[in-house]
Formats: C-alpha cells, structure tokens, sequence
C-alpha cells in the first residue's frame, strides 16, 4: 500500500513539473525581500496575463499587509522571463513606535498607530527551466498616507515556488 502511494505521490508531482514548464504556473509561493520588509509573497494568475498579489511584510515593530493587481508579458522575446507592472495597496501598523525608516531620505519616528497608502510595482520575473522556482526582481513605489504624507521607492527580490 505504501509503494503504491508513494507511486502516486511521484506521478502527481512529475505531472504538476511538467505542467509548469510547459504552460507557466497559476501560482506561486515563496519568500520577498525588500528595503523595508521581509516576508511571505503569494501570487496567483486569475488569466495568463493577469494576477494577483499578496505579501505580508515584517520589520523589527512594523507589520504591512500588501495587495497588487498586475499585468504580465513577455521579456525580450524569452517565454521563461516575463516582465510585470501593477498597482494595489497597503495596510499595517507600528506597534511599539520604534523607528519608521524610509528607503530614500531621514529616518523617522512614529509613535505606535496605522500605515495605509497605495502601492505600484514594476518587475522582472524569471521562471526556472527543469524546476518549479521563479526568481524576481521589483521596485515597489508605495504612498504612504496615514503616516504621511509620503513617496518612497522600494526594491525587492522574490523567490517563489510555482504549481
């Protein structure tokens, strides 16, 4: 019983690789790196040239919550490099008022309270050939406003697993 699971097991995950490599991917889940936080990032196409994506970003007494709506196409003529623009925003808080630091400019102190703007992001985005992984590289310009109001530009890589 267990061989014939384990069977299975292998024929389902050698039939979602295959999928991924040949049509792309509907979703991806993995790890963003930013300027300002770190996180989780998932995103999920809603049509092939359209998706969705949420992040959920920490930093030492700062947690955001983001949404985007983004447009995809291909890069250079290479199918497995996609190019990516879009819009959304963002919700978070500080909760223990330590420092606000702002990718371009001073750092800035904040007492505890509510981070709320809008986002934009314009991106690169690699699918791996042989592996369900994609690589990507972002800026990710977001409007503060309740703390604000303020523009930073913020820049990011992402590494996602993609079934």
């Amino acid at each position: 019983m267990k061989q014939k699971l384990l069977l299975l097991s292998l024929s389902l995950l050698l039939l979602t690789f295959t999928k991924v490599n040949a049509q792309g991917y509907n979703t991806g889940v993995g790890f963003r790196a930013g300027g300002f936080e770190n996180g989780l990032t998932i995103k999920h196409f809603v049509k092939s040239d359209t998706a969705i994506e949420g992040i959920l970003g920490f930093r030492p007494g700062v947690f955001v919550v983001t949404g985007l709506y983004e447009k995809h196409a291909t890069a250079f003529s290479e199918p497995s490099l996609k190019w990516y623009y879009g819009a959304g925003a963002h919700i978070g808080g500080i909760d223990d008022g330590r420092r606000y630091r702002r990718y371009f400019g001073d750092d800035e102190f904040y007492d505890k309270g509510l981070l709320l703007g809008a986002d934009a992001i314009l991106g690169l985005e690699w699918q791996m050939p042989e592996i369900p992984f994609t690589l990507g590289v972002d800026l990710h310009p977001r409007l503060e406003l309740a703390k604000g109001p303020f523009l930073d530009i913020e820049p990011g890589f992402s590494l996602r697993f993609v079934f």
